[in-house]
């Protein structure tokens, strides 16, 4: 017997090698589509351009996409915040595309029923997530950007503290949400160095305040042209990016 053990052992491990690389294969299989499929990257100024702007009281936030993707067919977003309990709340949805240019949903912190609205106290931060997809319902691309909701504060910081925006005045009912908006609105007129940072609010009116960005230059993109900051100090908020 203790002659035919090295075949022994031998033969369960061979029968072990296989049971492993059939386990492999199977689970290799079994990706999910989003996972398995081929993507795409985009340039800053291929990629759609992205914004959340608050409400008056802030429970809702109206998503806008402009730059849409003209190979995509469906696209999914998915809008995920914190409480200040430590939950995680959702709003997803999906929108077929027929040659739209831009895009708007309003999107609710909170739920609906019968005409009745609960909102959703405390939300200071989440996520922002968009998938377009083709024909066949498979990825095109991804793109996925973080945001912070604030109110009552002078210092407007994105969540990364790549960006900074000092007001120079405070209205306590005004919201802001500081974001990164995925791509340019304009080609930009120098190498970016950081950005593009998009600050969006609930005021109607001019809000100044003073830059704080990477880069020799900053600007701002707030209608149809790029205007270079004196001294990093705006007029206004709006999509920002440092250049080299």
């Amino acid at each position: 017997m203790k002659k035919y053990l090295p075949f022994i052992l031998l033969g369960v491990g061979i029968i072990i090698l296989i049971v492993v690389f059939l386990f492999v294969k199977k689970n290799k299989n079994n990706v999910p589509a989003e996972v398995a499929d081929t993507t795409i990257t985009l340039s800053l100024n291929e990629r759609p351009v992205a914004s959340l702007t608050p409400s008056a009281d802030g429970h809702w936030l109206k998503l806008s996409l402009s730059k849409i993707l003209a190979q995509a067919a469906s696209m999914d977003y998915e809008l995920l915040y914190q409480l200040p309990d430590g939950r995680t709340q959702g709003v997803p949805g999906t929108i077929k595309l027929t040659g739209q240019d831009k895009i708007e949903r309003d999107l609710l912190m909170g739920s609906e029923s019968s005409g009745k609205f609960r909102y959703d106290e405390g939300v200071k931060e989440g996520t922002l997530t968009i998938r377009f997809r083709n024909d066949a319902g498979k990825l095109i691309t991804k793109l996925s950007t973080k945001f912070t909701l604030l109110s009552k504060t002078k210092e407007l910081i994105s969540i990364d503290e790549k960006f900074g925006y000092k007001l120079a005045s405070i209205n306590s009912k005004d919201f802001f949400v500081i974001m990164e908006t995925f791509g340019l609105p304009k080609e930009a007129p120098a190498e970016v160095a950081a950005g593009p940072f998009g600050v969006f609010t609930s005021s109607k009116t001019a809000t100044g305040g003073t830059v704080t960005l990477e880069g020799i230059n900053s600007y701002l993109y707030s209608g149809s042209f790029w205007t270079k900051l004196d001294s990093s100090k705006s007029s206004n908020i709006g999509i920002f990016i440092g250049t080299n």
